[in-house]
């Protein structure tokens, strides 16, 4: 998807230089493509896209206009990243920079009710979540369920309100701490448990009529 980057010159063994950056964390990659070792943007991208792509899509809903919307992401770290604060953590920031960008994305799309309504209608993509739906060692029937139950929870998902919807995916699909949720939504502590707890209570009385 990312391809307007891979225009950097090609040092003399690649594979090797691809591999010492795969070694790095965040912050060594970072630091290696300020220094000028422009293929480390590309790891970033590599380590980034997929998770970006999910957060993403399962806040807006839309797969092409998240994939548009990460597209945007990477550019806008690609352009910024000589400002970035190296005593934070990269991760906090790129998720910041998409979770504003797809906030913006749904403030823009509330003011066209029937596009909002199409989009929540959508189901997420099964091959994008990161929750292992899928098991090939489950019976057929023990399979049907599970499908059956990944639809349920998607539909209980898509009907949370926006800020509750983020927190809740940022915290129970991503796997981020309270203080990194602050970080990328701009709310403190208080607030992003505060929200996350109503999500979570929202999420139950939603999906119960559903298990009944």
């Amino acid at each position: 998807m990312i391809d307007v980057f891979a225009r950097a010159p090609k040092p003399a063994d690649p594979a090797s230089a691809r591999s010492a950056l795969k070694q790095l964390d965040d912050s060594g990659v970072v630091a290696a493509f300020l220094d000028g070792e422009k293929r480390a943007f590309g790891e970033l991208v590599e380590r980034y896209q997929t998770r970006l792509l999910n957060f993403v899509y399962r806040t807006t809903g839309d797969r092409e206009r998240a994939e548009d919307l990460v597209q945007e992401t990477f550019i806008r770290v690609y352009r910024h990243l000589h400002r970035f604060d190296q005593s934070k953590k990269f991760s906090t920031w790129v998720y910041t920079i998409a979770s504003n960008l797809a906030k913006n994305e749904l403030r823009n799309r509330s003011r066209n009710p029937l596009v909002l309504f199409q989009t929540i209608k959508k189901n997420w993509d099964a091959d994008a979540r990161p929750l292992e739906w899928e098991d090939n060692t489950y019976r057929p029937d023990d399979l049907f369920r599970k499908r059956h139950l990944k639809s349920m929870v998607e539909s209980a998902v898509d009907q949370l309100p926006e800020h509750h919807r983020t927190v809740f995916i940022l915290r129970e699909m991503e796997g981020k701490t309270y203080e990194e949720i602050a970080d990328i939504t701009g709310a403190n502590l208080g607030t992003v448990k505060s929200r996350l707890n109503r999500a979570r209570n929202n999420f139950a009385q939603l999906i119960a009529p559903l298990l009944d």
